[in-house]
């Protein structure tokens, strides 16, 4: 496969990373009381554990380059002493705290069956296939959205809302100090989109490519298939969709 087809099948996937309930929960109208299973969800499913999953490929990639680029991602989510100043799973947990929820209900999380398959396609992805598949999966399309194009092209930036518009702020009355991660986020992701880029389309041999792209396409499959679950916990069909997919930084 050559490199021009090997990025287009890669940005075509992400493209699909949409999920018909997402301009639900960003138009505020998942119920309140209800949106805690979406937090809880994400967590356990890979937010809190995401070091973990940059720091496997990390060790099992034999490139120094990308395994610097890798350790400078890992400082960031696991100490945030580049940026955001505090490690970023913990920072994720400004969101359901400044909304009032119970933090216990996140030190005994259970996925939902479909969460858990597509945890288990992380873990696989990060101690068993090989170290580009890892970097791929982790970076692209864990750290990715469906604005990976936007964002190669360094336009990303010019659509961010202001923190006031986010829709945890102006449907569910979060402090915008709150959103320190999504702060964080927005510092960094223009470096990390680049070099996760470039380390899968400069390293990644011929040979290899179209196993790279099949592993992307199985991990949109199961994340839709998680994103399902949740949404059906959250009380929602996609007969409620009303709005356009908007992604939301």
């Amino acid at each position: 496969m050559e490199r021009e087809s090997f990025r287009e099948q890669l940005l075509g996937v992400m493209e699909q990373k949409r999920h018909w309930a997402w301009p639900l929960f960003t138009s505020g109208q998942v119920m309140r009381e209800l949106l805690h299973f979406h937090f809880e969800q994400e967590y356990e499913t890979y937010v809190r554990d995401f070091p973990v999953l940059v720091g496997r490929v990390y060790v099992r990639c034999p490139i120094a380059e990308i395994r610097r680029s890798l350790a400078e991602n890992l400082y960031e989510e696991e100490t945030g002493g580049l940026v955001a100043g505090s490690p970023h799973p913990v920072l994720f947990l400004q969101y359901p705290r400044g909304l009032g929820m119970d933090l216990g209900r996140f030190e005994h999380i259970q996925l939902l069956p479909a969460a858990k398959r597509y945890r288990d396609f992380l873990d696989d992805s990060t101690q068993r296939f090989g170290w580009d598949i890892g970097a791929a999966v982790v970076t692209i399309f864990v750290e990715g959205s469906s604005d990976e194009r936007a964002a190669l092209n360094d336009k990303s930036s010019m659509k961010a809302a202001p923190l006031e518009q986010h829709p945890l702020v102006k449907h569910y009355g979060l402090s915008v100090d709150q959103l320190a991660l999504t702060k964080a986020h927005r510092q960094v992701e223009g470096g990390h989109r680049a070099a996760a880029w470039k380390a899968i389309l400069d390293h990644v041999v011929p040979m290899r490519r179209g196993a790279v792209v099949r592993a992307l396409k199985d991990a949109l499959d199961l994340w839709l298939d998680y994103r399902d679950a949740v949404a059906g916990v959250c009380g929602l069909t996609k007969n409620d969709v009303s709005v356009p997919v908007a992604e939301v930084a």
